[in-house]
């Protein structure tokens, strides 16, 4: 909790102010950024400052983990986060890629779960770092990535998360998370429990014993329309102690979460937080 704060409180002090022409409002910035989330001690970084809704964060990870890439399939778990960038985003509605409403491309899990190879064939990396995993095997080359630059036109959003490392020592395993952008107010804390719970999930399934996650952001950014509710309220509200997340057992295989898993099969413990705050969303 108090990582985040404190990034809060770098970037309204030592932040510059930077035109997005996306959204064609200009952010407070700073360059780089490392949180760290103890997972092991299951210290989940749920934001106590504001309410935050944990349950569609989750939702959200497990449509990229079963590598979803329409809106809709994401409702139906229960997190409406992809409406606005399938459904509003005029460069996207323009795109003769795009298959419809709720549409999303190309994006995020559809590249964790079928990246295209030049033979025409796709390579699954998820189902490969989970093979391995369960196995005991780590190449150095764990990697989970979504980023695949010759095909952003084909979805309607690069990715802000785009890489996740899995290191194995011994039976515990690690994860590091690179973000190349992040919406501080709102998109952090998503991130933060995905980071966490995508740690904690692929250790129960694997069989080992999870370490810390390791986030690293390149760019972190507070809107112009959201400083002065991070600064005037936020940050003058106290925190309170960290949260437990508690994933179903019986999840034992990706196979498990691909079909069955749901937002029922998540809870969260001890969690003590502050009023909801209306930060703007930009599209």
């Amino acid at each position: 909790m108090l990582q985040y704060l404190n990034l809060c409180q770098r970037i309204i002090d030592d932040g510059k102010w930077i035109l997005n022409k996306r959204t064609g409002k200009k952010c407070l910035t700073i360059i780089d950024a490392d949180m760290v989330y103890n997972v092991a001690k299951n210290e989940f970084p749920l934001i106590t400052t504001r309410k935050s809704y944990w349950k569609s964060a989750i939702a959200e990870l497990l449509g990229y983990l079963r590598g979803y890439d329409n809106a809709a399939d994401f409702r139906a778990l229960g997190t409406k986060t992809w409406d606005a960038n399938a459904n509003e985003n005029q460069s996207w509605l323009k795109n003769p890629a795009r298959q419809g409403k709720d549409d999303m491309g190309r994006v995020y899990g559809v590249q964790g779960r079928s990246w295209a190879k030049p033979d025409g064939t796709v390579l699954d990396q998820l189902n490969k770092i989970v093979d391995n995993l369960t196995a005991s095997v780590d190449d150095r080359g764990e990697i989970l990535t979504f980023y695949n630059p010759g095909e952003f036109e084909l979805g309607c959003l690069r990715p802000c998360m785009h890489t996740h490392t899995f290191s194995l020592v011994d039976d515990e395993l690690y994860l590091t998370s690179y973000q190349r952008s992040c919406d501080v107010p709102l998109g952090l804390n998503f991130n933060q429990i995905q980071v966490f719970t995508l740690l904690a999930l692929i250790a129960q399934i694997t069989d080992k014993k999870p370490g810390k996650a390791y986030h690293k952001i390149v760019n972190a950014h507070i809107y112009e329309d959201q400083v002065a509710l991070m600064r005037d309220v936020q940050l003058k509200r106290e925190p309170y102690s960290s949260p437990r997340l508690v994933i179903n057992p019986e999840i034992q295989s990706l196979r498990d979460i691909e079909t069955w898993a749901s937002l029922e099969d998540f809870s969260v413990e001890g969690y003590q937080h502050h009023d909801a705050i209306d930060y703007p969303f930009s599209v």
